[in-house]
């Protein structure tokens, strides 16, 4: 069935369309209600053009990039990142040290830090937030909610596979989490907003675990929808699915405020009509600038910022589907995609092709890796071997999103196009089947009625876990394979101590994983950014830490 609008059930049972809306509002001006003066002689209201609408805004609930793009204005975890890089850097902690068995890290925590509720943030608090995740259940274990604690952790207290061992507070400002074996990834990977500390107070009063429905459609808490408590440089102040949400700035924020005084996060789905919102003036700044806007943008004097690409856009086949079970009719996909074509004619400038799931700048990448050449011939001729003729084609569900943009898939439906195309010539009959961004991560992630898809990462933390340990590190609905000789390799490299050790594991890993075919690796885009001219500074990241009090405007 294809839909047409992304839709989300919320607490109550109340269904309300959120999908990315090219709004009327694009045209207008500017709003500069509730802003005020504080940011200076500036007008310190800032409106950002976001692509879809957040998925929740409870982090631990979420694992898009526009849930998290807000969660990084209202929450803080106990790591930031360098500026700038994808490399860890203290934020709630200020200093952290690991136990020589790997097992125990002790964080030292900043005082007189307070959530927007006026609760203290403390020892406690941590431990509140990591036990709370932990103890997960029933819905909440799915994918499409707890994404990131179940693939970090691997599990969860009442499944037996959680290698989270406890937390304890020894002090206000000193507390201890371990783990039940190594993970040399584990202070990179709580930079995440899924791991980012929330008022105890505010989860406990606003029934944050109270979420249902099914992992293809789950609903939302109050919590969620409304109440969403931090120590972030801004406090929620509302949201409205497929229109807006709006963050303003927290009087008792422990760190420099800045000029930003209110965010608002404006949904506009199109990303001509992005462009036509920040030209009109009712917008400060947008992400995924559109390839063929690039020129025009620069000529007429607006800010262009790019980040450095740190993402994987990939073609997903999911095995639960017979026929790409079989490795032969997977073969035969890889070998009928020209990459280099859908790099030069559908992705930005400076987009390269991709050989493996992980950008080539980190750890364990496989120069040497086995890849398939764009080879028409080779892709019939495996089609045919697999049982597959002219008289009895391969048909295969073609699952992708409409109306959104994301680093690694700025214009999907062009994507699905080109690919289309492609496959369609070797003989391949295809259903396409088109999805709202919500939806459709909903039905990736949540069951097994999709077939080959369009899906991809931009990188949280700079650890190969963070892209092939996530993607294949245990059965999942997306790839429906159980590789038990893959899930293992896996689970080794991650607990490997150091990076000379790591390298050649994950390398031999990115072997195993081209070999097996679980997906085609296409390529890592560049994203770009566009600014009105009043921006001079924008705190670009390489995995989209940018938190708006860091701005810096000239009127």
């Amino acid at each position: 069935m294809q839909g047409n609008l992304r839709t989300r059930v919320l607490a109550g049972g109340a269904i309300i369309a959120v999908g990315a809306l090219a709004l009327s509002g694009c045209t207008s001006q500017r709003d500069d209600n509730g802003g005020g003066n504080a940011g200076g002689d500036v007008d310190s209201t800032f409106v950002f053009g976001a692509s879809g609408d957040p998925s929740s805004l409870d982090p631990a609930f979420a694992s898009d990039g526009e849930s998290f793009r807000i969660s990084r204005q209202i929450f803080e975890g106990l790591v930031g990142v360098e500026p700038g890089t994808a490399d860890p850097a203290p934020m709630l902690a200020e200093s952290w040290a690991q136990s020589d068995d790997g097992l125990s890290y002790t964080f030292q925590l900043k005082e007189g830090v307070k959530f927007h509720d006026d609760t203290d943030f403390n020892a406690d608090a941590v431990c509140f937030n990591f036990d709370r995740q932990n103890n997960f259940t029933g819905i909440a274990q799915s994918e499409s909610l707890s994404y990131y604690w179940g693939k970090i952790m691997r599990g969860y207290s009442d499944t037996g596979t959680s290698i989270y061992g406890g937390c304890e507070a020894a002090s206000p400002t000193e507390v201890t989490i371990t783990l039940t074996e190594p993970f040399a990834g584990f202070i990179p990977a709580l930079s995440l907003p899924a791991f980012a500390i929330q008022s105890p107070t505010a989860l406990q009063e606003y029934k944050a675990d109270e979420v249902g429905g099914t992992s293809e459609a789950p609903t939302l808490s109050e919590y969620a929808q409304a109440h969403p408590t931090g120590t972030g440089p801004f406090e929620f102040d509302s949201w409205e699915p497929g229109a807006e949400a709006t963050v303003t700035a927290f009087d008792g924020y422990w760190g420099e405020q800045g000029q930003v005084q209110q965010v608002i996060f404006r949904v506009i789905g199109d990303t001509t009509a992005r462009r036509q919102a920040l030209e009109s003036g009712s917008i400060d700044g947008y992400d995924l600038v559109a390839p063929a806007d690039l020129g025009a943008l620069e000529s007429a004097g607006y800010m262009l910022t790019n980040r450095d690409p740190f993402n994987i856009l990939y073609l997903g086949m999911n095995q639960a589907d017979p026929a790409l079970a079989d490795i032969r009719v997977r073969q035969a996909i890889a070998h009928a995609i020209d990459k280099e074509q859908l790099v030069t004619q559908v992705l930005p400038e400076g987009t390269t092709v991709a050989s493996q799931f992980m950008p080539d700048s980190v750890i364990g990448f496989n120069s040497g890796v086995t890849t398939y050449d764009f080879d028409q011939d080779a892709a019939k001729a495996l089609l045919a071997e697999a049982g597959f003729t002219e008289a009895n084609p391969l048909t295969l569900t073609f699952n992708y999103p409409v109306n959104i943009s994301r680093p690694y898939m700025p214009n999907p439906e062009q994507i699905f196009t080109n690919l289309q195309s492609q496959l369609q010539a070797v003989g391949i009959v295809l259903n396409p089947v088109s999805n709202e961004w919500g939806e459709y991560l909903d039905l990736i992630q949540g069951g097994s009625e999709h077939g080959i898809h369009l899906l991809g990462w931009t990188g949280d933390y700079n650890d190969p876990d963070n892209f092939v340990g996530t993607f294949f590190g245990g059965t999942s609905n997306e790839w429906g394979f159980d590789n038990a000789e893959l899930f293992s390799a896996l689970t080794s490299a991650r607990g490997i101590a150091t990076e000379a050790e790591q390298d050649p594991a994950y390398q031999a890993v990115n072997e195993q994983i081209a070999t097996f075919l679980p997906g085609v690796p296409l390529a890592n885009p560049v994203p770009t950014l566009a600014f009105a001219k009043r921006v001079k500074s924008y705190p670009a990241s390489p995995v989209q830490d940018e938190v708006y009090n860091e701005i810096e405007l000239t009127e």
